[in-house]
């Protein structure tokens, strides 16, 4: 804890055991009485309980009690505080292993401010994280990395400390090093709220990824929000395939405090997940819209008991209603939505299971109602707030907003416009306050003075029977300025001619909306988190 001396000093940022405060300019009391909880309070709070209990199985069968991982948060944090010169920001290149939630948790402990390297990115990728966070201190996994270790540590002159999980090379071994230590009881440093706790790195679909600065507050809050508004089975067998690097370590915290464990698989293979179900019998898994649809249009779907599925907490990108309801149909009524950023994580809006109307297009496209800790409007561009039906962009405020980007003022500025997140996302308001997003505001097609939300477009594209996926951009045109594209991967062995899709849309939406023309291909290209990639896809046809 600090000292009234040390409270009162313009202090490093985020230094460990020490509380933050912004007081350089104005001093002000430290209110040390009333200070917020912090994802490292509840960590350390869940493990000291039920030290017995099973906490995580690893892919190789390994079992991790709550004992042992509190004993290796521990041992990491010392190897982190002991080095000769103290790490302030570390990234970590791995695919899902077990040693990863210790290695995040140990880093909280710690006060090392964290950023995770998408584990499908490349070199060059890799080298401009390094340098615009600042990383001194570099976690990989050996069996897949070294090679790409290697060239970090010869190209990025920042690094000063080199880890490897479970191995020697490039790194030092970390689980070697983390012997030396005997563990200590984890107490939960003090940080303010707005104390910077991690950076996370935009899919950078629209240019060079922006570092979003995750504030120790809003982790908080996301946690809390999951705990309070998220469905949760009552024995929580929790399946990780999404990477624990982005938002399969969301819900770490919510399992952790809850009392369930977690099931950790490398990747998302949709045979490997499926047996995984059956073998655990999972009750809840986190995935994103493209990876729910592998599993159901796999030809194996049918050979697996997943019965055991409570809850499949689902979000990150569009999920078109006509698939949503084949899935719940496959699945049965096990769907959670959340809708979030990393500028406002996880939970600004949620959309419960019984929510799920399968016979109500406009509820399925829905993403919900606001969270409780959360204040939500829907905007114009002057900042007005719109009427209910009206499209306005979704707007927000309160504890989950992050800090804004890394080393980007001017971009933070513009996102904060007004003292509001503007998402980017533009979103109509039913009577009963259930938002449905139309679109992106940039991926907004202007066509002949007209504007078009390519997310409704590509809603009516996937009820035919024959398109399994699609994506709907604006494609420079000399008669109308964009036209309207529409890029099709259709289910295997079927065709359909374009002209009827064509006309379909413009049944539904209209002869603004129907596109003007229409491909089909193989795959539509995506981003590292999953997502459709429009940027490619735009380049591929401007």
């Amino acid at each position: 804890m600090p000292s009234r001396r040390s409270a009162g000093r313009c202090l490093r940022e985020n230094e460990p055991r020490l509380l933050q405060y912004r007081i350089c300019k104005e001093p002000r009391v430290t209110d040390l009485l009333h200070l917020p909880i912090s994802v490292s309070d509840l960590v350390a709070q869940a493990l000291s309980r039920d030290l017995d209990r099973l906490v995580a199985i690893g892919q190789d069968g390994e079992r991790l009690t709550a004992r042992g991982l509190a004993e290796d948060i521990s041992r990491i944090q010392q190897v982190f505080e002991g080095l000769e010169s103290r790490p302030r920001r570390a990234a970590m290149l791995s695919r899902n292993r077990l040693e990863i939630l210790a290695v995040n948790s140990a880093l909280g402990f710690a006060g090392v401010v964290a950023t995770a390297l998408h584990p499908m990115g490349s070199v060059e990728d890799y080298l401009y994280v390094l340098e615009d966070a600042e990383v001194d201190l570099l976690i990989y996994d050996p069996g897949h990395y070294e090679p790409i270790a290697a060239a970090l540590t010869e190209r990025a002159p920042r690094l000063r400390h080199v880890f490897a999980m479970g191995g020697e090379g490039t790194g030092r071994n970390l689980t070697e090093a983390a012997r030396d230590y005997t563990p200590r009881p984890l107490v939960a440093p003090a940080f303010a709220p707005d104390a910077l706790m991690r950076i996370a790195y935009s899919g950078g679909t629209t240019g060079k990824p922006k570092g979003i600065m995750c504030s120790q507050g809003a982790s908080a809050t996301s946690a809390l929000i999951q705990l309070m508004s998220w469905e949760w089975p009552n024995e929580i067998r929790h399946l990780i395939c999404a990477p624990l690097s982005h938002s399969g370590a969301a819900v770490l915290t919510s399992v952790l405090v809850r009392g369930g464990h977690m099931v950790v698989v490398p990747g998302f293979e949709p045979v490997a997940v499926m047996q995984a179900i059956e073998e655990h019998r999972i009750t809840s898994i986190l995935l994103v819209p493209t990876m729910v649809l592998a599993l159901i249009d796999h030809p194996r779907f049918g050979e697996f008991d997943l019965s055991s599925l409570e809850v499949v907490f689902y979000g990150a990108s569009a999920f078109p209603a006509a698939r949503l309801k084949d899935a719940i149909e496959r699945m049965g009524p096990v769907f959670f939505q959340f809708y979030g950023q990393a500028e406002a994580p996880m939970s600004i809006t949620v959309l419960r299971r019984d929510e799920h109307k399968v016979d109500d297009p406009e509820r399925l496209a829905s993403c919900g109602r606001p969270t409780p800790l959360v204040r939500v409007a829907l905007m114009d561009d002057d900042m007005n707030e719109v009427p209910d039906g009206t499209p306005g962009e979704i707007c927000v405020r309160g504890p989950l907003v992050n800090l804004g980007y890394l080393n980007k003022p001017e971009e933070t500025a513009q996102a904060f416009a007004g003292g509001w997140l503007h998402t980017g996302d533009v979103a109509v308001r039913s009577a009963d306050g259930y938002l449905r997003i139309v679109d992106r505001k940039k991926d907004m097609i202007v066509t002949g003075g007209f504007n078009v939300f390519a997310r409704e477009v590509e809603d009516v594209l996937v009820e035919h029977p024959a398109v399994r996926q699609a994506a709907v951009i604006g494609v420079p045109d000399p008669k109308w300025g964009e036209a309207v594209k529409a890029v099709v991967v259709l289910e295997p062995g079927v065709e359909v001619d374009a002209e009827v899709l064509i006309a379909q849309v413009r049944e539904r939406k209209g002869s603004v909306q129907a596109p003007k023309s229409v491909d089909f291909v193989e795959a539509l290209p995506v981003t590292p988190l999953g997502k459709p990639d429009k940027k490619a896809l735009r380049n591929r046809y401007a």
